[in-house]
């Protein structure tokens, strides 16, 4: 196991970038600790499968280093880092069955027989496939196939990280609650340092210990779930976690109060130097009532079972708002928001609140 040292990273495409736009991956500190949990959490193209590929050594960084503890591989070979990397597509051979796949990597280390026997038993059972152990893998699904990939990735112990590439997206959506289980098991039982893409959000907020989100080639927030939901460092972080997302409306800031559109005012819980920007609020944060806080128009409800979602306006602007199941909503036509819960932002980024002046 490792601690993973980022310094002053970045990566582009091009021989000779001119600018921070020619960069996929925009330049980044970070330590990836020792035994952590970590997902990757972005958009097609954000620059998540750059940085892995870095990490893994499939890619050389255009400049800054790599760390293993404290040893520098930025140049070292991928197979000179001692991790195993699970790809979005399965990696498999397809003349062998799924024991003589699973058993590959400890044979190719001289692993005795024993060992790999109970070994790959062990991970046979984690992924489900026990009762395929005998089987050739050419005749399996694609599915099956990734399972196989992921169990090749997980059966060494003695791996200094071990990195997935979006792992789960050919399999179904029962398998992929029980793997993610199973994963989560594995890390706390083995203590392996885990770097996990993804753009499902609800498979990075249960597998990580700290989400790094990625938006446009930067990291615009590394935090837990909870601090991701609660206090997006970045509007992009607001409306990529949660469904639906934030909502935020254009406000102007001054002390202790937001002035909205239509000329209506908002308490806020802080004290903020005077700025042109937004509020951001949670959909899950508001509630509709019979008066006071903001006159909105509902536009449609949609009931998802365990709550309903109010599709809303104010002053032209979207506004979401999650009502619980079977709270009378006729005739409420306004919004009220709890102070605790609003974020301020200024241009893209959430500003924290001052101290008053004495």
């Amino acid at each position: 196991m490792a601690r993973i040292t980022l310094q002053n990273l970045a990566h582009s495409y091009l021989p000779h970038p001119a600018g921070e736009q020619d960069f996929a991956l925009k330049e980044l500190n970070h330590v990836w600790q020792d035994g952590s949990a970590y997902a990757l959490l972005g958009a097609s193209g954000c620059g998540k499968t750059t940085l892995l590929n870095i990490i893994s050594g499939l890619l050389r960084p255009s400049q800054g280093r790599v760390l293993f503890n404290d040893r520098d591989v930025t140049d070292a070979a991928t197979a000179e880092r001692n991790i195993a990397q699970v790809f979005q597509f399965p990696v498999v051979y397809d003349t062998m069955t799924v024991r003589q796949n699973l058993a590959f990597p400890l044979q190719n280390r001289g692993r005795d027989a024993a060992y790999i026997k109970a070994r790959v038993q062990e991970i046979a059972r984690i992924i489900g496939m026990e009762a395929a152990l005998d089987r050739r893998a050419q005749g399996l699904t694609a599915d099956a196939k990734q399972k196989i990939s992921l169990g090749r990735g997980m059966v060494r112990e003695d791996v200094n990280a071990i990195l997935f590439d979006e792992p789960l997206t050919v399999i179904d959506p029962h398998m992929k609650w029980e793997l993610r289980t199973q994963l989560k098991r594995l890390h706390r039982e083995f203590g392996h340092t885990m770097i996990y893409v993804t753009h499902d959000q609800t498979e990075a907020l249960t597998f990580a210990q700290q989400v790094v989100v990625m938006h446009d080639g930067r990291v615009v927030q590394i935090g837990t779930p909870q601090e991701l939901f609660e206090r997006p460092a970045h509007r992009f972080v607001g409306y990529f976690i949660g469904s639906p997302g934030m909502n935020f409306l254009p406000a102007e800031i001054a002390g202790s109060s937001a002035r909205l559109a239509g000329g209506a005012t908002l308490s806020l819980s802080g004290h903020y130097a005077p700025a042109t920007g937004a509020i951001g609020i949670r959909p899950e944060h508001l509630f509709l009532t019979d008066r006071g806080g903001l006159p909105v128009t509902i536009r449609r409800i949609e009931d998802v079972g365990r709550h309903r979602l109010i599709r809303a306006e104010f002053q032209g602007a979207p506004l979401n708002i999650v009502a619980p199941e079977g709270l009378p909503i006729d005739g409420l036509s306004h919004v009220g928001f709890d102070a605790r819960r609003i974020n301020v932002y200024v241009g893209d980024w959430r500003v924290a609140p001052q101290e008053k002046a004495a």
